[in-house]
Order: structure tokens, then C-alpha cells, then sequence
């Protein structure tokens, strides 16, 4: 029997019926074409993945320059933060499809399968309560129809070199159009998240976002997969550290030299801006290709 996932946070951190779906991802596209310096095929991608309202329009920037200047794509393997799954190897999902409001895509079994001779192992229950790549499906679905999906999670002892050099050696050697995206928040501000190191208060907001999310940032752009992954453990910076790193890792092997930064926010601007309301906890969203 096919395997399928049912979505898990339809309804709450993106629309739960397909009329909605759409209407988000609309609210979310950006209006006009990515103005940032892009490089002529896009290869890699960070992304946010807070419900939509807060970072939607930074994830939707990463999928639409990727449309921009890829065209179509043939699977994304998209590499999410362990919340609640702990390993020392990323945890595929390697067969059947996943459901999301605007239907099913399909698992690229065989992709799957040759990600998992590189290190990875299959793991399909790992994947049934995470969030972090199911809220980038629906962007997947609505502006590449055709691409095929390989969600793998990476917990903080899966990051390898060598399995990132593989795999970026692997699809460089196939005649195919595989974009790798990491999926990760950076830092978690305030009381609620038992991360002050700045005390509360906009001050430290402040600091969250200016600097310790800029030191992730600054290591992403520069695409030093080991000390990002490092300094995130340290600063705590972000949630998806290994996802990161291991897209960082697997572009550079494809031979990207610097990512390009699409845009940087935190919630606590996002409340501002939306609905005019102050906070006194931040998390931060930023996304970059490669």
C-alpha cells in the first residue's frame, strides 16, 4: 500500500482548504521579480517555515526566484529541522506521496533511494508530526505542478561532509533539475522559548535580530557549512542548524562559492508591521539561495 502523509498544521500554520491555500500563497508571492542578484541556475535554498503569516512571503521569495531563473524543477529535496526526532542521519521519506490542500505530490522514490546509500536512512514516522518541510509543499505544488518531492530531515548529529559532497558530486552527474532547500527559523527570543541572554525588552529584541541572527546570516552567505552548524549550537541562532549546513555543504560541492540574500525579518517586526502590536519575543526569519 502506498504510503501518504496527511498534512499535520493545515488550518493552522497555512490554509486548511485548498481556496485558502491559494489565497495565501497569492498574499505571499511577491509582486514584482526577485531584485537581488541571482545566480543563473539556483541550486540551493534557506527558508522559514513559521505559519505563513509571518514568514509565507520570505519562503514564497526563495520558491519564486527559483521559478524566476530555473524554470521547472524536477524534485526538491527539501531538508527539515528535528523538532521531535533526534539521530545521527537524515530521515527520508523515500516512498508513496505527501497531501497537503492542493492535492498529492509525489515521492521521488528513486532519488530517495540513492540519498540513502549516500548515509541517510529511511524513516517515514520520523516525518509524521514535523512541520518544517510540510509548510513549503504547498509553494512546491502551486508553482512547479510536475516536480516530485524528497523530504528528509536532519537532526543535529546528521550532518556529515561526506554525505553532503556525495550527494552534490551525485546531482551534478544526473541529466536532472534537483533543487536542495534547508528549512529552518533562526533565533527564538524570550521567556516562552528560555532564551534571554539579553534580558527582555526591545533592546534585546533588537539584538536578536541584528546580531545573532546575523552571524547565522553572515555564515550561510559565506557558505561555511561546519562553522554555521557550530556557531548555531553555541549562539542558538536557529532550529534547523544541520538542514542548513547540510544544503550550505551540498551547493558549495555543486560549486556555488556565496548565497544570496533574499530578505531577513523576526515576528516581532511582523506584529508591528501587520497588526500594529508590540511583542516581547522574536523569532527570526531569514532566506538565502545558492
Amino acid at each position: 500500500m502506498t504510503a501518504v502523509r496527511k498534512p499535520v498544521v493545515a488550518g493552522q500554520f497555512y490554509g486548511g482548504s485548498r481556496r485558502q491555500c491559494l489565497e495565501e500563497i497569492a498574499e505571499c508571492m511577491p509582486a514584482e521579480p526577485v531584485g537581488v542578484e541571482l545566480p543563473e541556475t539556483i541550486v540551493g535554498a534557506i527558508v522559514p517555515h513559521a505559519g505563513w503569516v509571518f514568514s509565507g512571503a520570505l519562503a514564497a521569495r526563495a520558491f519564486a526566484a527559483v521559478r524566476q531563473v530555473n524554470g521547472d524543477v524536477d524534485t526538491f529535496i527539501v531538508f527539515g529541522a528535528a523538532h521531535g526526532y533526534a539521530g545521527n542521519a537524515p530521515a527520508v521519506y523515500d516512498s508513496g506521496a505527501w497531501e497537503t490542500p492542493l492535492g498529492e505530490i509525489e515521492i521521488d522514490g528513486r532519488l530517495a533511494e540513492q540519498i540513502i546509500k549516500l548515509g541517510a536512512k529511511a524513516d517515514i514516522a520520523a516525518h509524521r508530526y514535523e512541520h518544517s518541510i510540510e509548510v513549503q509543499v504547498p509553494f512546491i505544488q502551486h508553482l512547479f505542478p510536475q516536480a516530485k518531492l524528497v523530504p528528509a530531515i536532519v537532526p543535529v548529529d546528521g550532518f556529515k561532509a561526506d554525505f553532503c559532497r556525495g550527494l552534490g558530486e551525485f546531482l551534478d552527474s544526473q541529466n536532472r533539475r534537483v533543487v536542495c532547500v534547508a528549512s529552518t527559523d533562526l533565533t527564538h527570543y524570550g521567556p516562552r522559548y528560555g532564551f534571554c541572554p539579553h534580558g527582555t525588552g526591545p533592546a534585546s529584541l533588537q539584538w536578536a535580530g541584528e546580531v545573532n541572527d546575523k552571524a547565522f546570516i553572515d555564515l550561510a552567505v559565506s557558505m561555511q557549512a561546519e562553522k554555521l552548524l557550530e556557531e548555531s549550537l553555541r549562539a542558538g541562532n536557529a532550529c534547523g542548524p544541520a538542514a542548513a549546513a547540510t544544503v550550505v555543504a551540498t551547493a558549495a560541492a555543486r560549486g556555488r562559492k556565496q548565497g544570496a540574500l533574499l530578505g531577513h525579518t523576526t515576528s516581532s517586526e511582523v506584529m508591528m508591521e501587520k497588526f500594529q502590536q508590540h511583542s516581547d519575543e522574536s523569532v527570526g526569519y531569514a532566506t538565502i539561495v545558492y
